[in-house]
């Protein structure tokens, strides 16, 4: 299932060529796929001797929760469906909108049952399943855990055609901001009881007060059934400026990496200072979307210059130093 060369340490390798930041999410991430890996691997002949650990990952919104969890997919070269929770709970019709979720698994896996059971999915917004009032032509959130439920621990589901699909070797992986938890932990963290009497045991309480904790979730609306079934959590942190200006440079496939290649098509080479990514960042966090809007206001940048270079062959840099300043297009020699 997964090659003995990808080891936790080496998915977090991978991981940091696609995402920046969140060290400790993907740390989790990568131990929590691992061993759900290795399990599946070593008691494949003893069905029902493996708890599936499923993971929750807590965070704002465009922290990078999804991408996260598509790479994952990527390197692991398994089947990866996303879902949203509230699409769950705005339908009266649950299990069907379940039962669609697995049939996308399966698509993704051209049809082969036993690699979608081997798949991943993704479910968003998890923390919207709190509301406890249904409304007009829905159900509630916590009726929507409780469906969910079943599928999460492990068991065969009737899907089209009359095939079924087991989930019990699925991984489910929840996200959520799960906006107004941090002061839901401020009162309920405290284990300061513990004695402690080395610098590494204060590391270790340090660590257990920041972990978000399953009576937390409790509190925030979640019924401990369904917290029960994601005892793996990671938290993932706000990006900071300079995490978003690596965002749109570092990675692999960045925005910027990506136009640097449309533009050398053209035969021209694009270069970017460094204010702009700055500017950008700074957009960003006004818009309090994290990453999310940074794709937008790169290509509004790129749009109008884009329009313009295809047409003009004595065209051979373009040079931009600042969002509120015109580019330099520079010609052929």
């Amino acid at each position: 299932m997964l090659a003995r060369e990808t080891t936790p340490s080496a998915i977090v390798k991978y991981l940091d060529q696609y995402v920046i930041g969140q060290e400790d999410a993907k740390k989790v991430l990568a131990v929590a796929v691992y061993s759900h890996y290795r399990k599946i691997a070593t008691f494949a002949h003893d069905k029902g001797a493996i708890a599936k650990s499923n993971v929750l990952l807590v965070g704002p919104s465009g922290t990078g929760k999804t991408l996260l969890c598509d790479t994952l997919s990527r390197l692991l070269k398994v089947p990866f469906v996303t879902a949203d929770a509230t699409s769950l709970a705005q339908t009266k019709y649950v299990n069907e909108e379940i039962e669609a979720i697995l049939q996308r698994l399966l698509d993704r896996a051209d049809g082969n049952i036993e690699n979608a059971q081997r798949g991943i999915v993704f479910i968003d917004e998890i923390d919207k399943l709190k509301a406890t009032n249904a409304q007009s032509g829905a159900i509630s959130g916590e009726s929507v855990q409780h469906a969910l439920l079943k599928i999460m621990e492990g068991s065969p589901v009737k899907l089209k055609d009359n095939q079924y699909l087991d989930t019990s070797n699925v991984l489910f992986i929840c996200g959520g901001a799960f906006v107004g938890i941090e002061s839901i932990m401020a009162k309920t963290h405290g284990f300061g009881f513990i004695a402690t009497s080395a610098d590494d045991n204060q590391n270790i309480l340090d660590r257990l007060n920041k972990r978000v904790k399953p009576t937390d979730l409790f509190e925030f609306g979640l019924i401990p059934e369904f917290t029960g079934r994601l005892p793996v959590i990671a938290n993932l942190h706000q990006l900071s400026k300079a995490m978003l200006v690596r965002i749109m440079s570092v990675p692999k496939n960045s925005i910027y990496r990506q136009y640097i290649e449309i533009f050398r098509g053209e035969g021209v080479d694009l270069r970017i200072g460094p204010k702009v990514f700055e500017q950008i960042a700074e957009i960003a966090i006004e818009y309090k979307t994290g990453a999310r809007s940074l794709r937008g206001i790169f290509e509004e940048l790129i749009t109008p210059i884009l329009y313009v270079v295809p047409d003009h062959p004595e065209i051979a840099r373009v040079e931009i130093a600042s969002l509120f300043e015109d580019p330099r297009l520079v010609g052929r020699k």
